[in-house]
């Protein structure tokens, strides 16, 4: 079936939702999102920072829909055209999105380890400037221990459900969830359990903002100060395919590998991310590049930089003496007065 995104049209199987379509064309059309995660199952249609317009139903009813769509949950029709980076009412929407996941976010990014590959900070920084007309008080969580590994900062949590749906799904035994309702809602643990099984630390990768860090790696370093390398190990456990995030010689942190879209291609286990901080535990592959945009890599040396070429003459760029020479031969007011220096320096 046929979809067509932004005017660009892409033939696309059944079952598939517009973001994976938009997606596959990339570029602008692709829109943000906070609690969808392709390697998870039942994940998505919670945060809304996936509005999209449709302007045409499909082929047989091409009417269009009033009211914006969640991307990620909206299955594909064919013929159905989609309006995503060129709808002022889905950006408008998407903007105020951001306002509402802000309100009671405590904005610690200068102190929080997450910043610099945060996606609720790229969202923020895409959507241009805007001040929030929140003049409530913010809602504050007591902190709570929830293992050796893993900090939580449920002050900063959006309920994107991403660490339970992985927790559902990957671990034999899942210990925390969302308790509580409506602006009470909060992840925690069950009896304050720690979390503590072998592929717990993924919830650090999943969670898109900064309420699950790593205790390891905690007010250590920011990110961008550090060297992502893909490296890997045999590892029994997992595929024992990771990042390490280095400053000169000396691992900071081991996350798991992600796409361009933000993801974990494979999950790794706690033993491979939290035990092995050594270069010799790990075959370096070599330097690895930024996927996705974000503000760590605003400007970074990894984005391709168009040569600047200065409109002069060479002979000015060049400096030497026997260009300025052939400078000052033509007709320049000064000529006269550098000569008779020139020449009073050498008789002194």
């Amino acid at each position: 079936m046929k979809v067509t995104i932004d005017g660009h049209t892409i033939e696309v199987e059944a079952g598939t939702t517009v973001l994976q379509a938009a997606r596959m064309i990339g570029g602008a059309s692709v829109p943000p999102t906070m609690c969808y995660y392709s390697k998870l199952e039942d994940c998505g249609g919670k945060c809304r920072c996936c509005l999209v317009e449709i302007s045409k139903g499909s082929e047989r009813d091409p009417r269009p829909m009033p009211k914006l769509q969640p991307s990620c949950v909206t299955a594909v029709q064919d013929g159905m055209e989609v309006l995503s980076a060129d709808s002022r009412r889905a950006l408008e929407a998407r903007q105020a999105v951001t306002e509402f996941l802000l309100i009671n976010h405590p904005l610690d990014c200068p102190v929080c380890d997450q910043a610099g590959e945060c996606d609720l900070q790229n969202l923020a920084y895409g959507n241009g400037n805007f001040k929030s007309r929140y003049i409530e008080e913010k809602r504050i969580f007591e902190p709570e221990n929830i293992g050796p590994y893993i900090q939580l900062h449920m002050n900063r949590c959006i309920l994107c459900y991403r660490c339970v749906k992985l927790a559902d799904q990957l671990t034999p035994e899942r210990v925390h969830g969302v308790v509580g309702r409506g602006d009470h809602a909060e992840i925690s643990t069950y009896i304050e359990r720690a979390i503590d099984n072998d592929f717990s630390g993924n919830v650090i990768d999943v969670c898109p903002v900064g309420a699950l860090t790593d205790k390891t790696f905690r007010f250590k370093s920011r990110v961008w100060f550090n060297k992502p390398f893909n490296a890997h190990r045999h590892c029994t456990k997992c595929s024992g395919k990771v990042t390490l995030w280095m400053f000169g010689d000396t691992v900071q942190r081991v996350t798991a590998r992600k796409d361009e879209w933000h993801e974990v291609e494979d999950f790794i286990c706690n033993e491979c991310r939290f035990e092995h901080k050594n270069v010799e535990d790990w075959i370096v592959e070599g330097p690895r590049k930024f996927e996705k945009p974000s503000v760590i890599n605003v400007n970074n040396y990894t984005t391709h930089l168009k040569k600047v070429k200065i409109e002069t003459e060479e002979l000015v760029l060049e400096g030497r003496d026997e260009d300025r020479k052939k400078i000052s031969m033509s007709g320049s007011p000064y000529d006269e007065k550098e000569k008779e220096a020139i020449e009073k320096t050498k008789e002194e």
